[in-house]
């Protein structure tokens, strides 16, 4: 079976998944990062009434057009409105109303008077500044008005569109269902957190490396789980993960050793087998296939080449399923500012930091094995296939995480 470069392998695996446009409504608390499955209208003018934007005396603007600190207008005060209030009042020639910030302009005025600019009258006050007709004055629909397409379908929604959908007197909205991840690592050699640490045993990394990232891109994981190196056990879970899953993802066991059990495991279900090996260091032996038309995305059991094809591979096939952009890969160009003397049969990802356009590898080891290196890092160095090696200086691509 031919090696693929991972672009034919992202590739391959995109046309074998659609956007999922299942809907469900969630309160606007949980609206946060979810995207929208419907055209909002607004139902009603933004704001509602012509308001103040600041405090001060609702007057016509007829009435002071002469006022000065040294020829005041005097006006008789009708009463006062506050925000949250509507006043019974109508402002005729040589009246004004006490207005604070956020209340209805009342009937007959057409413009605000900061009240800075007056004597702070109660029944009588006095005008020291000329201001223009619907001047200092908020129009009724000013932010948008009734009718008004508020947002699209498909755009992502964020604390702004939250508070935009609660202007309308929303409490809920419809949205697109989340992607569903199954998350299964295999390997006799691993346990998990809290039980004993035996001879020969390590504590599972992968397992919560994967299921927290993938929690953290806004992914739902309906299973988390490991197994030791059974492939009759394998398959059962597989079997039993995808029924609430869009897909599933496992790590170990996909290279060439005796219990390297995923190659069985797609010959039990039986799955159909889309490829194994990509042209990448690290994650070379990843083995992907499709179930019940699940893909099964079966990753290196080495913590960074698991971290790293989560992100590679699994990462664009998210993007397109959930119908957000932000989730697709970006790369950019930086300047290294670290030397990389290893040679590159194929493609080779480096771990690093990036900022300011540049990037530098930290220091510890970069081995498949080895995840402790990467924490703080925020990009891996793209290195092309037959790179002899990184000098300081070098420009690269990095692809941001």
């Amino acid at each position: 079976m031919e090696v693929l470069t991972i672009e034919k392998a992202v590739n391959l695996l995109l046309q074998k998944v659609d956007q999922i446009r299942e809907t469900e409504r969630v309160v606007l608390w949980d609206a946060a990062g979810r995207v929208l499955a419907e055209d909002v209208y607004a139902c009603h003018d933004q704001p509602p009434f012509p308001r103040s934007p600041l405090d001060g005396y609702a007057v016509k603007s007829e009435d002071i057009q002469n006022a000065s600190k040294e020829n005041p207008v005097r006006l008789t005060v009708l009463g006062e409105v506050d925000a949250g209030h509507v006043c019974g009042h109508t402002v005729s020639s040589g009246t004004g109303v006490r207005i604070m910030t956020g209340a209805p302009i009342p009937e007959g005025a057409d413009c605000v008077i900061r009240q800075e600019d007056t004597d702070y009258g109660e029944d009588m006050v006095e005008i020291y500044k000329a201001v223009g007709s619907y001047e200092n004055y908020c129009f009724a629909g000013e932010d948008y008005k009734a009718g008004t397409k508020i947002m699209a379908k498909d755009i992502r929604l964020g604390a702004v569109e939250a508070g935009v959908l609660a202007s309308l007197g929303l409490q809920d909205v419809s949205v697109y269902r989340r992607p569903r991840a199954a998350v299964i690592t295999t390997g006799d050699e691993i346990i998990l957190p809290g039980e004993p640490l035996e001879g020969g045993k390590i504590y599972d990394s992968n397992l919560y490396t994967l299921v927290t990232r993938l929690t953290s891109l806004g992914i739902e994981v309906t299973c988390k789980k490991r197994i030791g190196d059974d492939a009759a056990r394998a398959a059962e879970m597989i079997r039993e993960a995808e029924g609430d899953a869009d897909l599933v993802i496992t790590t170990g066991g996909v290279s060439v050793g005796k219990k390297d059990i995923m190659h069985e495991v797609l010959e039990i279900l039986p799955a159909e087998r889309i490829f194994w090996r990509i042209a990448i260091k690290p994650g070379m032996p990843t083995l992907c296939g499709q179930y019940k038309g699940k893909l099964l995305i079966c990753l290196s059991g080495n913590p960074y080449g698991a971290a790293v094809n989560l992100e590679l591979l699994v990462r664009p096939l998210l993007a397109k399923m959930s119908g957000r952009k932000d989730l697709e890969l970006q790369r950019v160009k930086a300047i290294s500012e670290s030397a990389f003397p290893k040679k590159s049969m194929a493609t080779r990802y480096v771990r690093a930091r990036y900022a300011d356009g540049k990037v530098r590898i930290p220091d510890g080891s970069n081995d498949s094995g080895i995840l402790s290196s990467m924490c703080g890092c925020n990009c891996l160095i793209e290195l092309p296939a037959g790179t002899s090696g990184l000098e300081k200086g070098d420009e690269i691509w990095a692809v941001l995480l």
